[in-house]
């Protein structure tokens, strides 16, 4: 999952601000988000946040919690 309205929110850009720098509008920023999103705009995203491409994919847990469709049992894996 993406962090970018969080990212941006951190460091108090609105997403509104983060489409202009990316020179488009926030309806077209909403659209790559949601639907059209290319490594080239991911890189503009970073570019637009100052922040390093791998950030925008960063869980905020060092763990993720899952339920067992098998046998329901509730499994914790840790991540990096």
């Amino acid at each position: 999952m993406l962090r970018v309205k969080e990212i941006a929110k951190e460091k108090g850009i609105t997403m509104q601000v983060l489409a202009k720098r990316m020179g488009i509008t926030q309806p077209g920023l909403s659209m790559l988000l949601n639907r059209n999103l290319t490594l080239q705009k991911l890189y503009e995203i970073a570019k637009a946040l100052d922040v390093p491409v791998p950030e925008l994919f960063k869980e905020e847990s060092s763990s993720i919690r899952i339920t067992c469709p098998h046998c329901g049992k509730s499994v914790t894996l840790k991540v990096g």
